[in-house]
């Protein structure tokens, strides 16, 4: 089982659309699935699972989905959660938007850490904390520390390396140069603290929008048409699709079809 945990102790940078994309992606390509949602206040992804399983019974759709997992309310729950998943292949963690001793735990059990972050220096400075004149990365910023922590923490446990990867979410066409100084500085501080960063997904209404459905960009085709389908819907997924092949999980060939 790999287990993927979606972070960034700063609440809005796109943790739950990203974590059921993802789960909901990988359930289409076969693989055998799980979600936690460990935002013990929000719940925003396991409301979106509970639409996601109203709308499919009320359609009678056929789609695949993740198995949610219930009832995750601290460190040793996770444990026990964890020793319970038999035959599973991916474990898709969505955590809360602060620093918990439960997300701290789930950190420490990655095999790949998912950080979205806007494109603002608002976000970057979570990553890493820069000089207000020169603008150079002088230091990491407080979730890299929880990230450090959490590598030093597997490391000693004898585990696999964690990978870390910074998406670039919610990207926008406007403010070129914003985009330009944020780019550079978080290229300066993946070399210094050890991430990938990869596009994630750009700010598109449809991503909300199906939010209500349960639904996600991988599932729209002839099994799931909430809306009017347009070209927007198809670049979407596309870019989908090419988030996941960066991540280095599937390659999105097995989605539906439009």
């Amino acid at each position: 089982m790999r287990i993927i945990v979606v972070g960034n102790e700063k609440g809005g940078a796109g943790k739950s659309t990203i974590a059921t994309h993802l789960a909901v992606a990988l359930a289409h390509e076969g693989a055998r699935t799980v979600a936690v949602d460990l935002d013990l206040r929000q719940r925003s992804a396991d409301r979106f699972y509970a639409n996601r399983a109203h709308w499919i019974a009320a359609r009678k759709a056929e789609l695949p989905s993740p198995r949610v997992l219930d009832g995750v309310a601290d460190a040793d729950g996770l444990e026990r959660a964890l020793g319970s998943l038999a035959d599973t292949d991916f474990l898709v963690i969505d955590t809360p938007g602060a620093d918990t001793e439960l997300a701290r735990a789930a950190h420490c059990r990655a095999d790949m850490i998912v950080t979205p972050m806007n494109d603002s220096f608002v976000d970057f400075d979570l990553l890493g904390r820069i000089d207000p004149v020169t603008l150079d990365v002088v230091r990491p910023g407080l979730y890299a520390e929880t990230v450090w922590e959490a590598r030093k923490a597997r490391a000693a446990a004898g585990g696999r390396s964690i990978d870390w990867v910074v998406l670039r979410n919610r990207l926008s066409s406007s403010d070129p140069r914003n985009r330009r100084r944020v780019d550079e500085r978080v290229k300066a501080l993946s070399r210094r603290v050890g991430f990938r960063p990869i596009a994630g997904l750009r700010d598109r209404v449809i991503y909300r929008e199906l939010f209500p459905f349960g639904l996600t960009v991988a599932d729209l085709g002839a099994g799931a048409r909430p809306g009017p389908f347009s070209l927007g819907h198809v670049v979407a997924r596309q870019e989908l699709r090419v988030m996941m092949a960066d991540l280095g999980l599937v390659a999105g060939a097995a989605m539906a079809a439009e």
